[in-house]
């Protein structure tokens, strides 16, 4: 089968090697390179490196779309971010990966969301692709668990996985799938920013706990000093924290940090 890939995060990588590995993958879109880090170089997503690594023709813009020269029999698009016309729309079989159980948590950050919100499991959907946002019939589901300690990161590689396993099950037998549509009221999430970070000590254990996994750290000051919570692990309802960054220094463990500290009294947001 001739597909087109389109997708720009890390976590997509592995879903479209496994289709590259099974079928003739005749272009990759994905969003262009931004300027990363201090000195604002200019950086290809995880999607683009990987198709060149295999030699696939890459484009960087969705306008490119209509000067491809080979039709697809069918567009796979995950994590891409760009909606999508009807040039696209009509020219192939154009399915999509949405880790939700949709119509809840429909836009751009529907994991963080469910590990912000504290749920205890999440469905990865794969349906089809609409004008509108994340509204397209869905052609299967799939239920994961999200552990009390998953985070972000961990919960991505499970519906990678599950997302492999849902593309070689309907890539095998396209029309036995019958698409159905989204039933119930749409909850939209939306892109978090470096104010989500910021900790507040009057929430409660779980509440940090879930913030910190879900964006990647917690912002916030102990004894005075300026520090990233990176990693947090929740024990028999107890809250630890595991991975800390002083402002300026280097991630450690909680250990050295409180070592640091010469038997000071530990106070937190202050």
């Amino acid at each position: 089968m001739k597909i087109i890939l389109m997708g720009t995060n890390q976590f997509v990588v592995p879903v479209f090697d496994d289709i590259a590995n099974k079928h003739d993958v005749i272009g990759v879109f994905t969003r262009a390179p931004k300027p990363m880090g201090r000195k604002q170089i200019l950086t290809p997503s995880p999607v683009h490196e990987w198709a060149n690594q295999r030699g696939l023709v890459v484009h960087t813009s969705i306008k490119e779309f209509d000067s491809i020269s080979e039709k697809p029999d069918m567009i796979v698009v995950f994590s891409y971010g760009i909606i999508l016309r009807d040039n696209v729309l009509n020219s192939a079989k154009c399915i999509n990966i949405h880790p939700s159980s949709l119509p809840k948590y429909r836009g751009p950050s529907p994991i963080r969301t469910a590990i912000l919100n504290g749920d205890k499991n999440m469905e990865v959907c794969l349906m089809a692709m609409s004008a509108e946002m994340d509204a397209g019939d869905i052609y299967m589901r799939k239920n994961i668990e999200i552990d009390i300690n998953d985070t972000n990161e961990s919960v991505e590689t499970k519906v990678a996985t599950t997302a492999i396993e849902m593309l070689n099950e309907y890539m095998e037998n396209p029309d036995k799938f019958v698409a159905q549509p989204q039933i119930g009221e749409p909850t939209f999430t939306r892109k978090f920013t470096g104010e989500d970070e910021i900790i507040d000590w009057n929430k409660d254990i779980y509440e940090i706990h879930n913030q910190i996994r879900a964006l990647g750290c917690g912002r916030t000051k102990i004894n005075g000093i300026d520090v990233k919570i990176l990693e947090t692990r929740i024990d028999n309802n107890e809250f630890k924290i595991v991975k800390i960054q002083p402002a300026g220094k280097n991630p450690m463990d909680w250990k050295s940090f409180v070592n640091g500290l010469r038997g000071a009294e530990i106070k937190y947001g202050e």
